[in-house]
């Protein structure tokens, strides 16, 4: 694969490895990819922990009619 980041993000990752932190501009973009992956399963993770909080918070309102897990194993003859 052949990318052309521009000027920019050339000079970015130029920096990156005149840091030291990488040893060419495969090892910055690796590593640039790595973190974003992070980033985003954290992001992800938060998300659903905020929509459990929501909606743990409807039934505690009594908003959301709920089941036992006894009346869902009979509802799917487990």
């Amino acid at each position: 694969m052949n990318v052309n980041l521009g000027a920019p993000y050339e000079a970015i990752a130029n920096k990156v490895i005149e840091k030291g932190y990488a040893g060419n501009q495969t090892e910055v973009i690796r590593q640039a990819l790595l973190a974003y992956e992070r980033m985003l399963e954290e992001e992800e993770k938060e998300l659903v922990a905020k929509a459990v909080k929501i909606e743990m918070g409807e039934v505690k309102a009594g908003n959301i009619k709920t089941k036992s897990f006894s009346e869902v194993k009979k509802k799917f003859k487990w």
